[in-house]
């Protein structure tokens, strides 16, 4: 297997110059964070979802585009608790963003639109059904998110989603999960990834527009003080154990559970969960609050400092030349 970056499967989709994407991560990716990317050679995307309107997520693939030439996406919700999904997707394709990023929902109309626009789609997938579904729905690639991940983790370990998905699916597979600095990262293009997601090591980047406190979070914490709690959108999500989240704990009472799962009220109780989970992320991702929640993923070990994307990319390129 050819192991030169360039050459790597992912390299070769977008035209970078290393197989990095720097992962749409709720309230944390910016427009300075996918500038600064794809000048290192990489590239990212934003959670359509960072931005409250239409018009501001318009804005910002301007002004990306004017800054900057090379690739980059928006990762889009295309489940019904996100209301804005179709104006969102209208959007990415009229602008010409280079990729969108699925997740929590059935990418077929994306795909559908997305292919008249030239752009690609790239599915979140956990397991190899889901991810031959969107395939012969004619997904460009998967990414594949294992149980490694932060925030919304898969249940199997990379070591069992990556090979499973190279034997089942022909499109490219990219992994998300599990690696937190280049010699993690050169393992998993040798256990078969076509290019790797990353972003937990980028939320303690000096463009993160996160408060100091969660930046700091991500270099005092480690891999043992992550947990999976479904108290945040109902999906089971990776977060920091701080003393707020001990206090709170993890799970969904009994009565939240039962909602989630009533035929009549579960679209709207989701809806609602994911609302009010968000705020709360919000609340802890910009100001110094005592009900602290943030989100990150065990990855966050290898963070020692807070750094511009630029040199965390260039040490993560660095480690990968020295496996």
């Amino acid at each position: 297997m050819n192991l030169v970056p360039k050459e790597i499967e992912l390299s070769k989709m977008l035209g970078i110059e290393f197989p990095i994407i720097v992962a749409p991560m709720f309230l944390v990716s910016n427009k300075e964070m996918i500038i600064e990317a794809i000048k290192a050679g990489v590239t990212g995307a934003i959670p359509a979802l960072n931005y409250r309107t239409v018009d501001e997520l318009k804005s910002v693939i301007r002004e990306i585009k004017s800054e900057v030439k090379g690739p980059f996406g928006i990762n889009l919700i295309v489940n019904k608790s996100n209301f804005l999904y179709k104006e969102q997707l209208k959007v990415c394709c009229e602008e010409g963003v280079d990729f969108l990023i699925t997740s929590l929902g059935s990418p077929e109309e994306t795909i559908a639109m997305a292919k008249q626009h030239n752009v690609k789609v790239f599915c979140d997938v956990v397991d190899v059904n889901y991810a031959k579904k969107v395939e012969a729905l004619g997904a460009d690639a998967i990414i594949a998110v294992n149980k490694e991940a932060g925030g919304h983790a898969g249940p199997l370990s990379y070591k069992e989603l990556v090979p499973l998905l190279k034997k089942e699916c022909k499109i490219p597979v990219i992994s998300a999960g599990g690696v937190g600095n280049g010699y993690e990262l050169k393992s998993m293009i040798e256990y078969g990834a076509d290019g790797v997601s990353m972003g937990s090591v980028f939320i303690a980047s000096t463009e993160a527009g996160i408060s100091q406190e969660y930046k700091q979070a991500c270099v005092d914490y480690g891999k043992d003080d992550i947990v999976m709690t479904t108290k945040l959108s109902g999906t089971p999500c990776t977060v920091i154990k701080t003393p707020y989240v001990e206090k709170i704990g993890t799970r969904q009472n009994w009565f939240e559970r039962f909602l989630n799962k009533h035929k009549r009220f579960k679209k709207w109780f989701k809806a609602f969960t994911f609302f009010k989970g968000m705020k709360n992320l919000q609340k802890a991702a910009f100001s110094t609050t005592y009900k602290t929640v943030w989100c990150a993923g065990p990855s966050i070990e290898h963070v020692k400092s807070i750094r511009p994307i630029g040199e965390i990319i260039s040490q993560l390129r660095k480690e990968y030349a020295e496996k």
